[in-house]
């Protein structure tokens, strides 16, 4: 596999070794020895999977008190995934990733517990499957505004399907007010 380093610390490119031929592919989605090799070294404890149509945006969400690390993949379709750091004492705070992960290219995203992430569906339909390092609790859960002017991720679609509670959720500064 090959492992790509990105400009937040510890989120990585993953380009499964793909192995392919006239009846389809093979790869293997993970295997605990070599993405421990990598760092990548958290147990998993949940596997979620999430279908949703074109123009879907979910994100950007996080949790609070017991962040997840997730690796995330698309199985179906293609998604444009957006990673941001969120940590206050971070140089890098307010600074993002973006990739687009498809069942053509079958990349993966490491994102360590601690930033906030989501994604935009560019397909008819797309599959999203993610390991989680920690339990879903909705309890604990955070997240920015999508369109966080102070973030300036160019999102490639202009006016998202958004749940109600993404339309609620706040700037990173107002985050920031309130963790100092």
């Amino acid at each position: 596999m090959k492992v790509i380093e990105t400009a937040l610390p510890g989120v990585l490119i993953i380009e499964p070794r793909v192995f392919g031929d006239s009846r389809g592919f093979f790869l293997e989605n993970y295997r605990a020895d070599r993405y421990r090799e990598v760092g990548i070294d958290l147990p998993f404890v949940q596997d979620n999977h999430s279908r949703s149509q074109k123009g879907v945006l979910r994100g950007l969400h996080f949790q609070r008190k017991r962040p997840q690390g997730k690796l995330v993949r698309v199985s179906r379709g293609t998604v444009f995934d957006v990673t941001v750091d969120i940590n206050p004492h971070s140089p890098t705070c307010g600074k993002f990733v973006s990739v687009q992960l498809s069942d053509d290219n079958h990349r993966q995203v490491w994102i360590p517990p601690g930033y906030a992430h989501g994604f935009c569906v560019l397909s008819d339909v797309a599959d999203f499957e993610y390991k989680c390092t920690a339990y879903y609790d909705p309890n604990d859960e955070g997240g920015i505004i999508w369109n966080d002017a102070d973030l300036g991720i160019q999102w490639p679609i202009a006016d998202p399907i958004l749940s109600h509670k993404d339309t609620l959720l706040p700037p990173l500064k107002d985050l920031r007010q309130a963790s100092s």
